[in-house]
């Protein structure tokens, strides 16, 4: 083994102990997050009696899950009921390893390591260097979000396997629902992200992110992409408005009504990561992920106010305002849920199958002709120039798309498909 693959093998292991510590206590904390912000809204105070303002609460539940006692159905299929919480809680935390949180920071060193135990096991592990810029991410991946769209895949079957080995109405409901909702949404979800490759030419966050630092946010040139891929996230994360898999009042609690202790908490901690993943691929691919409107890290791009040397400084405060993007849109998705209500179940798969994926292709076949005319007939080819192109193409599309769908043409809503049956039932009784 080369010193150089050790040093890589080193700091990675570094990465992946930093990162996913943060994610199980951030996981914890957005608990607490969640609770304080629905209090919040519904004018009470949340939890206050576990430590300071009640900061000590997460910690407290999760020594109550681990306390209490593991209860198992009777009529379960005991080995895949333990594998589900698995098959969820897994794929959840590995997509928090290959999203870029921070400018790379310079990381030089040459050391040789040499271990006596007591002096009496001296164990020679050899040079280890490290010479260069180091990735702010567990595995900076050149396939990108393809990675984070085929493992997130893999949730829906310990969604589907909790419900069907619990052996229980409720629960099989609830499985069945969450397999149809995913599946379904991620047919739209995946669309959303080909006008980003479009724009782009790669699927690579780390390309992505500096595409848009040469040009606009994404959230600009691609702003359906954004919407469709936003609701389609509230989607795959099962939260309100598309709770419908764990629907209380119809299913006690869905797909994980017979689970309790720590294989309930790991369903959670699921959703929580979920909803972190799905936030964090918001802010790169949409809102520039860890860049500063008019900073530039290393060589200047045009337009840039700032330049700043790659270092601790830089990546430090990159860190923050991947930081502060990340926490305004888990703040948005805790806002949506206690503020809009349910979907009916016809309506939640209407939406997806109806209106967000033929949305999403027509969408796709937008962009390539307006890129196509930008670049070959217009004669634009500087980032930011394409992209303002292209905001102006969005902003036309945003108030046709939204104002047909506002107007009901292809979207009625119950109270005015009531009241046009109403109309028509009248109608037949004057004529009769």
């Amino acid at each position: 083994m080369t010193p150089e693959l050790k040093g890589f093998l080193l700091l990675s292991i570094i990465k992946l102990l930093v990162v996913f510590t943060l994610i199980m206590i951030g996981v914890a904390l957005l608990t607490l997050m969640e609770r304080k912000v629905s209090a919040w809204m519904q004018n009470r105070r949340g939890p206050n009696r576990v430590g300071w303002a009640g900061l000590l609460q997460p910690a407290a539940d999760g020594v109550k899950n681990i306390l209490k006692e593991e209860t198992y159905p009777a009529l379960a299929n005991r080995w895949l009921f333990l594998l589900a919480p698995a098959m969820s809680f897994i794929p959840a935390l590995l997509l928090s390893g290959v999203i870029p949180f921070a400018a790379p920071i310079p990381v030089n060193f040459d050391v040789t390591v040499r271990i006596n135990f007591f002096g009496l096991f001296p164990i020679d592990l050899g040079r280890w260097t490290h010479h260069g810029l180091m990735p702010m991410v567990v595995a900076d991946l050149p396939i990108g979000f393809l990675f984070v769209l085929a493992i997130s895949s893999m949730g829906v079957y310990g969604v589907a396997l909790a419900g069907w080995s619990s052996n229980s109405k409720y629960a099989l409901l609830g499985g069945l629902r969450a397999s149809a909702q995913m599946v379904s949404y991620e047919v739209a979800m995946g669309l959303s992200l080909i006008p980003v490759l479009l724009m782009s030419g790669n699927v690579s966050f780390s390309a992505i992110i500096a595409d848009q630092q040469a040009g606009l946010w994404y959230v600009l040139p691609l702003f359906l992409s954004f919407f469709i891929f936003l609701v389609s996230g509230f989607a795959e994360t099962n939260r309100l408005p598309f709770d419908l898999p764990e629907a209380e009042s119809e299913l006690i609690a869905g797909y994980h009504t017979e689970y309790s202790a720590m294989k309930f908490s790991f369903f959670f901690i699921a959703e929580y990561a979920n909803v972190v993943t799905v936030c964090a691929m918001v802010t790169t691919l949409f809102f520039g992920g860890w860049s500063i409107p008019f900073v530039s890290i290393g060589p200047g791009h045009p337009g840039a106010l700032l330049t700043l040397e790659p270092g601790v400084l830089a990546t430090l405060l990159t860190f923050v305002a991947f930081f502060l993007k990340l926490m305004f849109w888990i703040f948005f998705v805790m806002w949506i849920r206690w503020t809009l209500p349910r979907f009916r179940y016809d309506q939640l798969m209407a939406l997806g199958w109806k209106v967000l994926m033929p949305l999403a292709l027509a969408y796709i076949m937008v962009v390539c002709t307006a890129i196509y005319v930008i670049e070959h007939r217009l004669g634009i080819s500087a980032p930011k120039q394409e992209a303002l192109a292209l905001f102006l193409v969005n902003l036309v599309l945003a108030v046709l798309v939204f104002g047909l769908l506002d107007s009901g043409v292809f979207i009625r809503g119950s109270g005015r498909q009531r009241a046009t049956l109403e109309a028509r039932a009248e109608r037949a009784t004057v004529t009769s």
